[in-house]
């Protein structure tokens, strides 16, 4: 097996070469990593190929002898650079892909914002039968594309490719971050931007958490998953032939309850929360088709989720950094 991974330095990617040096097939695996803005060193077994997606010629060199993608590479609010990434990126690398002699599988990363998450109210849970509703912004509207073309692929010409759709994805102190009041805040929504200056500094000082309610004024819940998981699912959709043409959501087995983040941090911290007001719905992600077709089960559940963002302990080389906007 030859595996390329796109978008290899960042979050899912790193964590996903570690894995794959670890795994009983590592020793018969060759890894090419197809890198933009962050480069990662080349290894024993590791190929790496600096470039961008949008360039069909740096392409056509990251998929030569390849025979399985794993594409992780994308752009978040950037409008500038969305489309010659998400759309023509993806399309240069299935249409390699296509036409390889040794193509064998391809997998896609894809996101819950192709379903709009909270933004709409969906009544039900959202399967992969859920029609896609980006909501507004370029993002959204490249993880909708992404699943198309994709899909299209699949129809046409019958590639054995598949789609991984994850929510939010954490890891390390990640999920503490997203219930900040501070200018660290990891994510959306910016909690500080949503209360008086002088509450958002009393709850950044006391660690006090959000209490997101939805549109009816009940605590929101919102999907996650814990990068650990979603390279399970990654790992477990791999050259498995069950995966061809399908689509898969990949998330915790329920979403997490605001309401339920604030009493657990109540009940072992003895930290405050604040309701915060919103025009957001609930909704949950149903991860049943993974679970029965990959045989995947997360591990995450929500107190292992608040646990390991609690405890974990940055090394003084491991600082917090967003790399991308929005």
């Amino acid at each position: 097996m030859k595996l390329l991974i796109t978008g290899a330095a960042g979050k899912v990617g790193s964590n996903l070469l570690r894995r794959l040096r670890s795994e009983p097939r590592a020793p018969v695996l060759r890894i090419r990593a197809l890198c933009h803005n962050r480069v990662l060193a080349e290894a024993p077994g590791l190929e790496v190929v600096k470039g961008t997606i949008s360039d069909r010629d740096c392409v056509e060199r990251a998929m030569d002898g390849v025979t399985h993608v794993v594409h992780l590479a994308t752009c978040k609010e950037t409008p500038d650079e969305v489309i010659d990434v998400t759309v023509k990126g993806l399309f240069w690398l299935t249409e390699s892909f296509r036409t390889s002699p040794t193509a064998v599988q391809f997998i896609l990363i894809g996101g819950d914002a192709g379903v709009g998450h909270f933004f709409y109210d969906h009544g039900a849970p959202v399967t992969e039968l859920t029609p896609h509703s980006a909501y507004p912004g370029c993002y959204a509207l490249s993880k909708v594309l992404e699943e198309v073309l994709l899909q299209q692929t699949h129809i046409q010409y019958g590639l054995n490719v598949c789609c991984l759709r994850a929510p939010w994805i954490m890891e390390k102190d990640d999920f503490r971050y997203s219930l900040s009041f501070g200018d660290d805040v990891f994510g959306g929504p910016d909690w500080k931007t949503l209360v008086a200056p002088d509450i958002a500094e009393r709850c950044r000082s006391e660690g006090a958490v959000p209490l997101l309610r939805d549109a009816h004024g009940r605590p929101l819940k919102r999907n996650f998953v814990h990068v650990d998981d979603l390279v399970d699912a990654i790992l477990a959709a791999l050259d498995n032939p069950a995966t061809k043409g399908r689509l898969y959501n990949v998330s915790m087995d329920e979403p997490v309850d605001y309401g339920a983040v604030a009493a657990y941090l109540k009940a072992t911290r003895a930290l405050g929360s604040i309701n915060i007001p919103s025009a957001y719905h609930s909704n949950w992600l149903d991860n049943a088709k993974a679970r029965f077709d990959l045989n995947w089960r997360p591990q995450y559940d929500l107190p292992r989720l608040i646990e390991a963002a609690w405890t974990y302990r940055r090394a003084p080389d491991d600082p917090r950094k967003v790399w991308y906007p929005g």
